[in-house]
C-alpha cells in the first residue's frame, strides 16, 4: 500500500514492466511525488496538490480512511468528489479529468483504485449503494484462480489480490472463488531464500521471488483485513515449517509471511528499497505497510523497533510525498495504538488536514470560534451597560463583572 503504488500500476498496464516494480511500488528517499502538469486545474475536492493522473483516487481514498481512522468526518466535497471518479459499471480508475464525461475504453480502469474506493466509501458512511456497485464489479473481473489483477483480464497478482479482499472484508461481502489458495501458491517454503515471504507473482518461468511489498499486502489478505486495522490478538511466533510440502492454511500463510517481515527489519528497523539501477535507501511506505500487517498479526513486539524508526526518520517523508504518505503513518499509528497526533513531535492528523479541504470537524471549530468571540463582545458590551446601571443604583463604586469562559476542544 505503498505512496506512488498507483503509479507504477498504471504503467503496468501499459508496459511490461517486471515484478520488481509491481502496483505497489515505493516513492524512494529523495525524490517527489509528479507536479501538476502546467494546463491542470487540481479539483478543490482532492487531497494533495500534485498530478492526480496516477494516484488521485488512491490518495483520496487513503486520505478519507486515516481521517475516519482518527475520527475526524471528511469535508463533504472531498467524499463527493471521490463518488463522482466512480464510472456507471461501479469501477474507479487512477483519475478521470472530467467525471461527469462517461466512461469509455479510453479509461482504464483498475481493482487497485476500486477497492481502495470501496474501502473509504464505506467508512465515510452514507455511501453504501456506490460501495456496493463497486463490489459487484470487483467480483465481476475476479480472474479463475481466485485472484485479481491491476486490471480486467490482467495476470493475478498478490498486491491486487490483498486489496480487493480488503474491500470485501469492509463491504461485507465474499467472492465467488476462494483467493486463499492462490495466496498459499505464492508464500515461498521455509527452506528457500525468502522462505515465508509471498510474491507479487511467479516469473515466466514459475519461479517465485520474496517480495516484502506484496508480503505485507498478502498478509492482510490472508487475515481478510483491510487498510484500517487494529492489532490483533497475539498469536503464535515464528514461522509455521512444519509440513511445508502441504497446501498453507490462510492463518500459516499469515504467520509465515509476518516472520518473513519481521526478521527482515529485526536489525535496522526498516525496510529497504530494491529499485533496478537505484541504490538501497530506506523504505518507508512499505516499512508503514509492515508495521500495519504485524500489527494485524498480533505482532506488536515485533512491530514496536520499526514503528520507532518511523517516528524518528518518517516525518519529512511524508512532508515531501503528501496525503497517502501521512495517511499510511496514520494507519500505522492506528494498528499500533498509538497517537497520530504525537509522532515524533509531528500531528499527522493536522498535516493530513492541511493537504486538502479542511473536514467538516476542523470547519465546525472554526465556525465556533467564530460564533464564541462574537457572543464574548456582544456580553462584554452588556457587561459594561449593566455594571454603569448597577453602580448608578448602589451609589458607590459598587458593580459586578461577569466574565464566561468557553473551553475549546482541540480536534
Amino acid at each position: 500500500m505503498t505512496v506512488l503504488r498507483r503509479t507504477a500500476g498504471a504503467l503496468a498496464a501499459t508496459a511490461v514492466i517486471g515484478a520488481a516494480m509491481p502496483a505497489t511500488t515505493a516513492l524512494a528517499a529523495g525524490t517527489t511525488s509528479p507536479s501538476p502538469s502546467a494546463s491542470s486545474v487540481l479539483p478543490s475536492g482532492l487531497y494533495g496538490g500534485s498530478d492526480p493522473k496516477f494516484d488521485g483516487v488512491w490518495r483520496q481514498s487513503l486520505a478519507l480512511l486515516a481521517q475516519r481512522a482518527v475520527g475526524v468526518t471528511p469535508a463533504a466535497k472531498a467524499v463527493d468528489w471521490l463518488a463522482g471518479q466512480q464510472c456507471a459499471n461501479g469501477a474507479f480508475a487512477a483519475f478521470r479529468a472530467e467525471p461527469t464525461a462517461a466512461c469509455d475504453t479510453k479509461v482504464t480502469v483498475d481493482t487497485n483504485s476500486t477497492a481502495a474506493a470501496v474501502q473509504a466509501l464505506k467508512a465515510v458512511g452514507g455511501r453504501d449503494a456506490a460501495a456496493a456497485k463497486a463490489v459487484s464489479w470487483l467480483k465481476s473481473v475476479q480472474n479463475k484462480d481466485g485472484g485479481w489483477g491491476y486490471t480486467p483480464g490482467s495476470p493475478s497478482d498478490t498486491n491486487s489480490t490483498g486489496v480487493v479482499v480488503g474491500a470485501l472484508a469492509a463491504a461485507g461481502a465474499s467472492a465467488d472463488r476462494s483467493p486463499y489458495d492462490l495466496l498459499a501458491k505464492w508464500s515461498l517454503p521455509c527452506g528457500q531464500d525468502g522462505g515465508g515471504a509471498l510474491a507479487y507473482q511467479p516469473d515466466k518461468q514459475g519461479k517465485l521471488a520474496a517480495n516484502a511489498d506484496a508480503t505485507a499486502a498478502g498478509v492482510l489478505g490472508a487475515l481478510g483485513k483491510g487498510f484500517v486495522t487494529t492489532a490483533g490478538k497475539p498469536r503464535a511466533q515464528g514461522p509455521a515449517c512444519a509440513g511445508s510440502g502441504t497446501t498453507r492454511t490462510r492463518e500459516e500463510v499469515a504467520r509465515n509471511g509476518a516472520a518473513y517481515l519481521a526478521d527482515a527489519m529485526a536489525k535496522s528497523g526498516h525496510l529497504v528499497s530494491a529499485l533496478a539501477g537505484a541504490k538501497p535507501q530506506p523504505d518507508y511506505g512499505n516499512t508503514a505497510d509492515a508495521v500495519v500487517a504485524l500489527a494485524a498479526q498480533g505482532w506488536t513486539g515485533q512491530a514496536r523497533k520499526p514503528y520507532a524508526w518511523l517516528e524518528a526518520h518518517a516525518a519529512p517523508w511524508a512532508e515531501q510525498s503528501g496525503p497517502a504518505a501521512y495517511a499510511e503513518l496514520i494507519l500505522a499509528a492506528h494498528a499500533m495504538g498509538a497517537d497520530p497526533r504525537d509522532f515524533g513531535g509531528t500531528n499527522l492528523v493536522t498535516a493530513l488536514n492541511a493537504t486538502g479541504p479542511a473536514p467538516q470537524a476542523a470547519a465546525a471549530k472554526h465556525a465556533d470560534e467564530k460564533n464564541t468571540a462574537k457572543n464574548a463582545e456582544k456580553k462584554s458590551g452588556n457587561s459594561v451597560w449593566w455594571i454603569v446601571g448597577t453602580g448608578l443604583v448602589a451609589g458607590i463604586g459598587i458593580g459586578f463583572l461577569f466574565s464566561g469562559r468557553r473551553k475549546q476542544q482541540q480536534l
